[in-house]
C-alpha cells in the first residue's frame, strides 16, 4: 500500500518535527508531493467505475470525493506515503493503492451484508403491504370519508348556529307582540327545533363515524402488520449498527484500542454520527499503526465536482471534519507531538482596538481581524473584555458580532436601553452594513444579488451548508469596485445576518464562486481573511438622529 518517494524528488526537504495538526494546517511540502502522485494517479485511472464530473464522457451522476494521504516512514526508514478516499467508491472499498477501510462492512458474507438482507427483507414487506391495490384503496376513501364528513358536519354546526340566532331574534320580536300564553307556545315550539337541530347533528356525527369505523376496521390490519414489520426493522437496525459501532476498533500508537460507540459516549451527543470512521484520515493512520509505519504528516483533499450544499473545489485542500472526526482522532493521536494548535493562539492579542465613536448610549469600534468579538471558550481576550476594562464601571452589552477573521466597525451598547433599542433595528433590518472585501478571483458580474438559504454542517461546524429544506433565508447584495485579472474588490450589503453569510455566497458556485481572499474555512488560508466591515448606519437610541460610521479597510 505504500507508495515509497524518490530519493530525488524529496531531496533537500527536512522531515516534519510533529504530526500535522488535522483541523488546520498548511500542508508539509511531503504531503505535497503525495497529493501531486495522487492526482497523477486519479486522473490516470480509467477504471474506477466513479463520475468525478471532471470526465464529462463519464457516465453516472457526478459526485466529487475527499482523499488523503499519509506521509509515513517504515521500518527501515524509508519514506513514502499511504491514499484513502472517504466513504466508499463506486460502490466498494476494494481499490488499488488505496488502504482498506477500519472495518469492511462490505466483506463477502460479512455479518453486516448478511444482516441488511434481513432489513432490507423487512424493507419489501413494509413496500409490499404499501403498494397493496386494495390498501390503497381503502386509504384513498379514508381520506374522502374523513374530509366529507368534517365538511358536512361543519356546515350542519353552521347551519345551527344560524337556525339558533334566528331563534333567538325572533322571540325577542315576538316578546313584545304577543300575549303570554301565545309567546308559551311559541317558545315551546322554538325549543322542539332546537333539540331537533341537535338530533340531526348527532345523528349526521354517527353516521359519518359508522362509516370511518367500518373503514378503520378494514385498513387495521394492514397497519398492524405495517408497524409490525417496522418495529422489527427498527430493532434490527439498532442491534445491527450496535454491531457496527463494535467492530470500528481504533487503534493509537500506544497500540491502545477503542471502539465507535466507547469514542462517541465521551461527546454531547453521546454516539456517532452517521458515516463516522470512513474518513480518509483514521483509515490512513489505522493501517500505519496496523504495519508499524511512523505518521509523520497527513493531508486531505477534494477530487472533482463540487457538492450541491457545500463549498468543495476540486484539488483544494481541507482539514479533517470536526463531528466525525475530531473524537476519532484525538484517540487516534494519542501519544503522538501535534503541530501547535492555532484555535488555541490568541493571535488578536497585540492587535488594537480602535475607537471610532462613543456617548453615554454606546460605542462604536474598529474591530482588529484575529480579535474575537466576544470570549471564545479557549480565548477570553475580545472586544467585549477590553471594553470592560476600558469602560470603568459600565457593563458593555452585545448586539451584534463580527468573525474573528473579519475586521471593522462594530456597535456595544453601553445601557439596557440603548442595546433594546439598537437590537431592534437590526432585527427589523433597519441596520445599513457595508461590507469591502477581496475575492480570489475575477467574475463576470458586475453587480446583484445572492438568494441562498444557510444552515450549520452539523458534521463538520462552524461550516455552513446551503440547504433549501431547513436553511435560513439569507439575502446580500453586491457591487464590483475593481477587477485585475487575478482577483475582485468588492462591496456587500447583507441584507440578513447569516454565520458566514458573506463567505458562503462568494465561496459558493450558486453565488459568486469566487471564495474571499484568505478565507481558510471556504478558501485558501492567506495572512488574513480580506473582509472587512466599512460602513454602518443606524438611528441613535435617544436622539433619533441618523448615525453613519465608515472605517477603511486597509487591505
Amino acid at each position: 500500500m505504500i507508495t515509497y518517494f524518490s530519493e530525488k524528488e524529496i531531496k533537500g526537504i527536512l522531515l516534519p518535527q510533529r504530526f500535522t495538526f488535522p483541523f488546520f494546517y498548511e500542508p508539509h511540502p511531503l504531503t505535497r508531493i503525495a497529493v501531486s502522485g495522487l492526482h497523477v494517479f486519479l486522473k490516470n485511472k480509467t477504471d474506477l467505475n466513479h463520475n468525478f464530473g471532471i470526465d464529462t464522457e463519464k457516465e453516472g451522476v457526478a459526485t466529487g470525493k475527499m482523499f488523503g494521504v499519509l506521509v509515513v516512514q517504515d521500518r527501515a526508514g524509508k519514506l513514502g506515503y499511504l491514499s484513502a478516499f472517504s466513504g466508499k467508491l463506486a460502490g466498494t472499498n476494494d481499490h488499488e493503492r488505496f488502504v482498506p477501510p477500519v472495518f469492511d462492512m462490505l466483506a463477502e458474507d460479512s455479518f453486516f451484508l448478511r444482516k441488511m438482507q434481513i432489513v432490507n427483507h423487512l424493507n419489501r414487506c413494509v413496500e409490499e403491504i404499501e403498494n397493496n391495490s386494495r390498501y390503497i384503496s381503502l386509504k384513498t376513501e379514508w381520506d374522502s370519508v374523513t374530509k366529507s364528513s368534517a365538511d358536512e358536519i361543519a356546515e350542519k354546526k353552521e347551519n345551527n348556529r344560524t337556525r339558533k340566532q334566528d331563534r333567538k331574534n325572533y322571540r325577542e320580536t315576538m316578546r313584545s307582540l304577543l300575549s303570554k300564553d301565545e309567546y308559551d307556545t311559541v317558545e315551546a315550539d322554538l325549543i322542539k327545533e332546537s333539540i331537533a337541530d341537535k338530533k340531526e347533528l348527532l345523528a349526521l356525527s354517527a353516521e359519518w363515524q359508522t362509516k370511518k369505523q367500518d373503514l378503520s376496521q378494514q385498513i387495521e390490519p394492514y397497519d398492524t402488520q405495517i408497524d409490525a414489520f417496522k418495529k422489527q426493522r427498527k430493532e434490527r437496525s439498532g442491534a445491527l449498527q450496535q454491531e457496527l459501532f463494535d467492530e470500528y476498533v481504533f487503534l493509537n500508537i500506544n497500540g491502545e484500542k477503542k471502539n465507535l460507540g466507547a469514542i462517541f459516549s465521551e461527546t454531547v451527543f453521546g454516539r456517532p454520527p452517521a458515516a463516522a470512521g470512513e474518513c480518509a484520515t483514521p483509515k490512513l493512520l489505522q493501517y500505519a499503526f496496523l504495519h508499524e509505519l511512523k505518521p509523520l504528516a497527513m493531508a486531505e483533499f477534494w477530487w472533482g465536482v463540487s457538492p450541491k450544499s457545500e463549498v468543495r473545489k476540486h484539488k483544494q485542500f481541507y482539514p479533517a471534519c470536526t463531528g466525525k472526526c475530531e473524537p476519532i482522532l484525538k484517540h487516534m493521536l494519542a501519544g503522538i507531538e501535534l503541530d501547535e494548535n492555532p484555535f488555541l493562539q490568541n493571535r488578536g492579542a497585540q492587535k488594537q482596538l480602535g475607537i471610532v465613536y462613543q456617548d453615554d448610549s454606546f460605542v462604536v469600534v474598529n474591530k482588529p481581524e484575529s480579535l474575537l468579538s466576544v470570549p471564545g471558550i479557549n480565548i477570553q481576550d475580545s472586544v467585549i473584555t477590553r471594553l470592560k476594562s476600558m469602560l470603568q464601571g459600565v457593563e458593555p452589552l452585545v448586539i451584534h458580532r463580527l468573525d474573528m477573521a473579519t475586521s471593522g466597525l462594530l456597535v456595544v451598547a453601553k445601557t439596557q436601553q440603548a442595546h433594546k433599542h439598537i437590537q431592534r433595528q437590526f432585527l427589523n433590518r433597519k441596520v445599513v452594513k457595508r461590507y469591502t472585501a477581496v475575492l480570489s478571483k475575477a467574475i463576470a458580474e458586475d453587480e446583484g444579488e445572492i438568494n441562498l438559504p444557510l444552515r450549520g454542517d452539523l458534521d463538520d461546524r462552524p461550516r455552513q451548508l446551503v440547504c433549501y429544506e431547513f436553511g435560513k433565508k439569507s439575502l446580500t447584495r453586491f457591487k464590483v469596485i475593481e477587477k485585475t485579472e487575478n482577483a475582485t474588490r468588492i462591496h456587500f450589503w447583507p441584507l440578513t445576518g447569516r454565520t458566514h453569510q458573506l463567505r458562503m455566497h462568494a465561496a459558493h458556485e450558486l453565488g459568486l464562486n469566487a471564495s474571499i481572499a484568505g478565507d481558510d474555512l471556504y478558501g485558501t488560508p492567506a495572512k488574513r481573511l480580506y473582509l472587512h466591515a466599512a460602513y454602518l448606519e443606524f438611528t441613535h437610541p435617544v436622539s433619533n438622529e441618523t448615525m453613519k460610521f465608515e472605517v477603511k479597510e486597509d487591505f
